[in-house]
C-alpha cells in the first residue's frame, strides 16, 4: 500500500471514532437507527462514485 492510500484510511477511521458514539447515542430506536444508517450508506455510496469519476 502506498502512503497516499493509507493517510486517507487513517484519517476515516479517526473520523468514524469521533463521530460514531454520538451516532449511536441518538439513534436509541431501531427505526430512526436503520433510516440514519440507510441515508448515511448512500452518502457514502455516491461519494465513492464521484471519486471513481474523477479520478
Amino acid at each position: 500500500m502506498a502512503l497516499e492510500q493509507i493517510v486517507p484510511a487513517i484519517f476515516l477511521i479517526a473520523v468514524l471514532v469521533l463521530i460514531l458514539p454520538a451516532f449511536f447515542k441518538t439513534n436509541l430506536k431501531s427505526k430512526q437507527f436503520t433510516k440514519n444508517l440507510f441515508i448515511w450508506s448512500i452518502i457514502i455510496v455516491l461519494i465513492v462514485i464521484i471519486s471513481y469519476l474523477i479520478y
